[in-house]
């Protein structure tokens, strides 16, 4: 069993990595992290035979089917979340993450990329009535075809290929079709931001702010929060609270057509 909670994460550059006592792990949990907080699953047991979770197209969209189709069961427990109360940040090396108050779970994203086919990039999105579905869910993990060539030298990464990536190579996209969105990367790197926060174990009523932040600034970002008195609270989520969470309501039909 491993915990899938912000206290077991690996610090790793490129995915998010948990490890239990015994030695045991599972990475790459961030889509399908993103997907159950987009879908509004609280509670779930996954079984994994594998030490890594499928990329599959490099997005959460077949996560997200897969959940909407085999339907939800509502349990008599109250669901919870985490009221962020006061600012709370972390900075390295110029990258940046940040939890503010606010009413319901809001992400900002930043990037800045030398690539001219990823550039600067910037998006807001307020994460309830299906954005995540709708707007973020079918957006790929994208990298450099320097980086795929340095890992697979390096024996990595052997399974990626331009259908499950977005491989981009100075202002050239090399994945066939293309992109699915213009912004088609910051909305990756917020479908990555809100799977890692998931990890705090419960959703998050409070505003996130990303500037070339990844997932072990994210992670670094939770850590600060469960050791910063008064930045939080556990709240109970009446009726209301419930419908502003991510996942609320959402539907089959309003995953993009494209994935």
């Amino acid at each position: 069993m491993i915990p899938a909670r912000w206290d077991v994460v690996e610090q790793t550059p490129l995915c998010t990595r948990l490890i239990n006592s015994a030695g045991a792990s599972v990475s790459t949990v961030e889509h399908v992290m993103a997907a159950l907080a987009g879908t509004g699953v609280h509670n779930v047991l996954i079984e994994i035979d594998g030490p890594e979770v499928p990329i599959l197209d490099g997005s959460s969209a077949e996560f997200v089917r897969g959940i909407l189709e085999a339907g939800l069961a509502v349990q008599s427990v109250e669901i919870r979340a985490i009221e962020i109360l006061k600012p709370v940040t972390v900075t390295r090396d110029g990258a940046s993450a940040t939890l503010v108050p606010s009413n319901n779970l809001k992400i900002d994203f930043h990037i800045d990329f030398e690539d001219e086919a990823i550039g600067i990039q910037d998006k807001s999105l307020t994460m309830a009535n299906g954005s995540f579905v709708r707007e973020l869910c079918d957006s790929r993990t994208f990298c450099r075809k320097s980086d795929v060539d340095a890992m697979h030298a390096s024996g990595l990464a052997l399974g990626g290929t331009l259908e499950n990536a977005v491989v981009v190579d100075g202002d050239d996209i090399l994945s066939p079709g293309g992109l699915r969105h213009n912004d088609e990367a910051v909305r990756h790197k917020m479908l990555d931001a809100l799977g890692d926060l998931y990890l705090a174990g419960a959703p998050i009523l409070g505003k996130y702010t990303g500037v070339r932040a990844g997932h072990a600034l994210t992670n670094a970002l939770l850590r600060e929060l469960f050791m910063t008195p008064g930045a939080f609270r556990i709240v109970e989520c009446d009726a209301h609270t419930t419908a502003r969470l991510p996942g609320a309501g959402v539907h089959l039909a309003e995953i993009p057509a494209v994935a």
